[in-house]
């Protein structure tokens, strides 16, 4: 009998200690989609240096602390996509809301007093039809539940410990593992 396909939007991967995979290493990724098609979601703790000031004036206001890019992940690099919460933009047609978080059209910048939240990324996380399931059921990420806060932190180098201790059990042991264990 076929497994039910249950949808990861809306809930957090978190590299599992040891991924090999240096644009995913020790990264927390938000889900904004997982159909049996495929997934789309945004790391939300690798900030560049890249000042918003710089490069996207418009949305610099409205950006929570670090007001910097993030890279979202290794597909479509150079693209820019705006998470954000509150009033003052348009939804982007065709990306689903999670967390009470919607992505937003960049090029339409919002308001000064618009009371608006965001955070830009360039590029985004994509998976095609079962690459997802494939790592997950190699144990490659821990699937634990996010808060609209984990998108907004002002401190996303300390993201990953902090999602998994507060998961508790199993992954709060992992929260401790030192980044090089030959280090330890």
């Amino acid at each position: 009998m076929a497994d039910e396909f249950k949808s990861l939007a809306g809930r957090l991967l978190v590299a599992v200690p040891g991924m090999l995979d240096p644009n995913f290493t020790r990264t927390v990724v938000l889900m904004l989609e997982h159909t049996p098609e495929g997934a789309v979601g945004l790391v939300l703790n690798r900030p560049t240096e890249a000042d918003l000031l710089d490069h996207l004036p418009g949305w610099w206001s409205a950006a929570v602390i670090p007001r910097v890019v993030f890279v979202g992940g290794p597909v479509g690099e150079g693209g820019g996509v705006g998470l954000a919460r509150g009033q003052g933009s348009a939804p982007l047609e065709g990306w689903p809301e999670v967390l009470g978080v919607r992505a937003v059209d960049l090029e339409a910048e919002p308001g000064q007093e618009s009371g608006l939240e965001a955070r830009v990324f360039t590029g985004y996380s994509g998976w095609g039809p079962g690459q997802l399931e494939s790592e997950l059921s190699s144990d490659g990420w821990f699937v634990v539940d996010a808060a609209v806060e984990d998108v907004f932190t002002p401190d996303p180098a300390g993201l990953w410990e902090e999602v998994l201790r507060r998961a508790g059990g199993r992954y709060a042991w992992f929260a401790t593992y030192p980044v090089d264990p030959r280090q330890n």
